[in-house]
């Protein structure tokens, strides 16, 4: 699949190194421009233009950084999947007012079909040989599907917990219970 990747931080770069490592075609960007992203074995740097242009979009980007990466973009029909946290510097908590953090990135790429995925494991667990269990939420079926696709596709194992309003929550972090737990499928 080709998959664009927006933000080239750790959790950026774990997913775009894995998938490029399993064969999709990836292109990895951030908001300072393809000449100041990581060399990355087998990942094309570009911008977030062509990210958003790309089959799937993984959002990686810090919660502060949110704002400048999804506006002045056609989010319509765009499978985008929403590794993010709501963490701000310091590591503060963000205030999201009783609303799930999928809930608000939602609102940032509107006429997207929104799945929430790799924001449970670290860097390091997201690299790690074995089957880790990633974990989807989604509203949109097919989009769940595919990005479940792509997860098994790259020697991950994908587990669906059903629509954002519940999994999302599952996910969240801070307060879900799923953030930090490493499950390896057999």
């Amino acid at each position: 699949m080709k998959v664009g990747i927006i933000g080239a931080g750790a959790i950026g770069a774990a997913v775009a190194t894995k998938l490029a490592r399993a064969g999709h075609d990836v292109l990895i960007s951030n908001s300072r421009g393809p000449k100041t992203l990581p060399r990355l074995e087998n990942v094309t740097p570009g911008t977030v233009a062509e990210a958003v242009g790309r089959e799937i979009t993984v959002l990686a980007v810090p919660w502060v950084a949110l704002d400048s990466a999804t506006e002045g973009h056609d989010w319509t029909g765009k499978v985008v999947v929403d590794a993010t946290n709501p963490i701000l510097p310091g590591f503060v908590f963000a205030e999201l007012d009783g609303r799930p953090s999928s809930g608000i990135v939602a609102g940032k790429v509107p006429g997207a079909w929104l799945v929430k995925g790799f924001n449970t494991l670290s860097p390091e667990r997201l690299l790690a040989e074995g089957r880790t269990v990633i974990f989807l939420s989604g509203d949109h079926p097919e989009a769940t599907a595919k990005v479940a696709e792509l997860v098994e596709s790259s020697g991950w194992a994908a587990v669906d917990l059903g629509p954002l309003a519940e999994g999302g929550r599952l996910q969240q972090f801070p307060g879900g219970p799923l953030p930090g737990l490493s499950l390896v499928r057999q």
